[in-house]
């Protein structure tokens, strides 16, 4: 786990490192994820831009946060793109960190499936917006340097997201379900963060801090959820559009050519 600690965001980290199924990692300076951008300083557009080579933004959150919130730092950057991708459904005011949105689809999530509202959740955004999740995938793929993908606190929307991914190109499920669980270590500075922002602090508190918290458990039952229902992530994908050029592309993008086995091995 590669955190990368700047002023303004708190749950920064490079997804390097991360082992395969066939033996591979996944490339340093790729793929990273991250808690909302809007607090950037300075210092840390430069870290993100200079340091890093990020070259991508991948916003995960609705229109109406975006609205709120406003333009953040990395906007100014003109060698940085910006992909929007919201995987809520449009209508309201609502963010995903606040009571009234998880109340807004309880009855349907309690239904899809009742054993963790978390991962009936996830599998939500699944079937209310896939259009978003592959074109977030697609995204990362096409991006010339490093992406980085986030929501609001860079655990929900950005955990689904970047579970997808990594699954896809064949990152094992454990290091997967560890990656996303690795959030609860900055949960607590997560969580003060969103209180200090007009656009969730109204919503964080209506729900007890441990809702919060990413529970490994959660995410093994959203891919094994995955696999019983669409027989994988793979053809989830395949199923909306994202084929299989698709993913050779994103394999070649995030995985390190370095580890790549020789027929003889």
């Amino acid at each position: 786990m590669r955190w990368i600690n700047l002023q303004g965001a708190v749950n920064v980290r490079d997804l390097g490192g991360l082992p395969t199924a066939d033996g591979r990692r996944t490339a340093e300076g790729k793929l990273l994820r991250s808690d909302n951008l809007q607090g950037l300083s300075p210092a840390d557009v430069k870290t993100l831009v200079d340091e890093h080579r990020l070259s991508t933004v991948i916003d995960l959150r609705s229109t109406s946060e975006l609205s709120s919130a406003g333009p953040g730092p990395l906007s100014a950057v003109g060698s940085v793109h910006h992909a929007h991708h919201s995987v809520l459904p449009e209508f309201g005011d609502s963010t995903d960190a606040g009571a009234d949105a998880l109340l807004t689809r309880r009855e349907r999530n309690l239904t899809r499936y009742p054993d963790d509202f978390m991962c009936s959740m996830y599998l939500g955004y699944l079937e209310d917006r896939p259009e978003s999740v592959v074109g977030a995938l697609r995204s990362i793929g096409e991006s010339d340097g490093a992406v980085v993908v986030h929501c609001a606190a860079g655990k929900d929307r950005t955990g689904v997201v970047i579970a997808m991914t990594l699954t896809v190109i064949g990152v094992r499920a454990e290091a997967v379900v560890a990656d996303y669980a690795a959030t609860a270590q900055r949960i607590s500075a997560i969580l003060d963060r969103l209180r200090a922002s007009s656009t969730y602090a109204d919503d964080i508190d209506r729900i007890p801090a441990e809702a919060h918290t990413p529970r490994a458990e959660t995410m093994a039952a959203f891919l094994e959820q995955l696999r019983v229902r669409y027989g994988g992530a793979q053809e989830w994908l395949d199923a909306h559009g994202f084929g299989e050029p698709d993913v050779v592309r994103l394999r070649d993008r995030l995985l390190d050519t370095s580890d790549q086995r020789t027929p003889h091995e």
